[in-house]
């Protein structure tokens, strides 16, 4: 075989490790991505920031701090929110739909001790990092509006199978993880804003905010990680290779 061809066969086969790696990432609930994203920059507290000692610009910081909201949200059982979300979908047609995608939020203050800095959850990247309330049932439990647009699905693809809800919320009493950008104003006072996808806000200390993002099974997520660059090496490896072997007629 020639040169040319064993570069490609190479390349096709690193395009295959990254296909099966992100398909394992994402059936065992995986976010990498956003794992490094929280974990790799400095945690710095309110005051901090405010008192100038930490570098304010272009550069991503972890902001540490507690939750002042004056207009919260209030769900049952007393609880009072700066985030909802909530996702509800069915299987149709062999394939989950959703059926609602609801997204409530708060701007609050994110304070500290020596001062506070304002964040609006609305900008916030997705999901939340918070622990999610889970629920899985038949879809002939679903209520209205749900019913109905589970109903127009059925129509069009076939039977709704199975449903699941997926609900994760901020409470006022949490203490917060934010990834975002320091800037300041035009009269020169700090404020947070978010950084290129958005704020990345947990409600859980680092350690677990990683675990919960490391997904069901880590092992698996950690194997996924490591074939999913090796499939990228190969890939760009063979792919240059082949196309320098055939110009120089390998």
């Amino acid at each position: 075989m020639p040169l040319a061809g064993i570069l490609l066969a190479v390349a096709l086969v690193g395009v295959g490790l990254c296909a099966a790696a992100a398909v394992a990432l994402r059936v065992g609930g995986a976010r990498p991505t956003l794992g490094r994203r929280l974990a790799g920059p400095p945690e710095v507290r309110v005051g901090r920031l405010l008192d100038g000692e930490a570098q304010v610009g272009s550069r991503t910081v972890r902001v540490a701090g507690r939750i002042r909201c004056r207009e919260p949200l209030h769900a049952g059982g007393g609880e009072r929110l700066v985030a909802f979300h909530r996702d509800v979908e069915v299987r149709v047609g062999g394939r989950w739909r959703t059926v609602e995608r609801l997204r409530e939020t708060r701007s609050f203050e994110l304070w500290d001790h020596d001062g506070s800095l304002t964040i609006d959850p609305a900008l916030a990247a997705e999901p939340l990092v918070a622990i999610p309330g889970v629920w899985r049932g038949d879809p002939g439990e679903l209520e209205e509006p749900h019913a109905s647009a589970v109903a127009r699905l059925a129509e069009r693809h076939g039977p709704a199978t199975q449903a699941r809800s997926t609900t994760r919320t901020i409470n006022v009493t949490d203490e917060l993880l934010v990834l975002a950008r320091p800037v300041l104003d035009t009269d020169g006072r700090t404020r947070l804003a978010p950084p290129p996808g958005g704020y990345v806000i947990t409600n859980l200390a680092l350690d677990d905010a990683m675990r919960l993002l490391g997904g069901r099974h880590r092992r698996v997520a950690a194997a996924a990680v490591i074939g999913l660059g090796l499939g990228v090496v190969l890939a760009a490896v063979g792919s240059v290779g082949a196309i320098l072997a055939a110009l120089l007629g390998g």
